[in-house]
């Protein structure tokens, strides 16, 4: 969306870009399951965005370190990340 939104540039485009970063990182696909989302409804973060609290939960579920530098998620006490 952010790309879409013109806030950042991936290249060569956004697509080639994410298929790019998943070979190359070590990434793991997280299975959601209602629990994950009875937590993502008991997290206290600043507002109601359904993505953050997916994200969140998912990561304090599987006890995962989630890069990012959203300060609405870093400054959650509860959620392990990295920025």
């Amino acid at each position: 969306m952010l790309a879409e939104k013109g806030r950042i540039s991936l290249q060569p485009d956004p697509v080639t870009w994410v298929n790019l970063a998943l070979k190359t990182l070590e990434t793991r696909e997280a299975q959601m399951n209602h629990s994950i989302a009875i937590l993502s409804r008991e997290i206290a973060l600043p507002h109601q965005d359904p993505a953050d609290r997916f994200i969140s939960a998912t990561a304090i579920y599987y006890g995962l370190t989630l890069a990012t530098v959203d300060a609405n998620l870093t400054g959650n006490s509860a959620l392990q990340t990295l920025s």
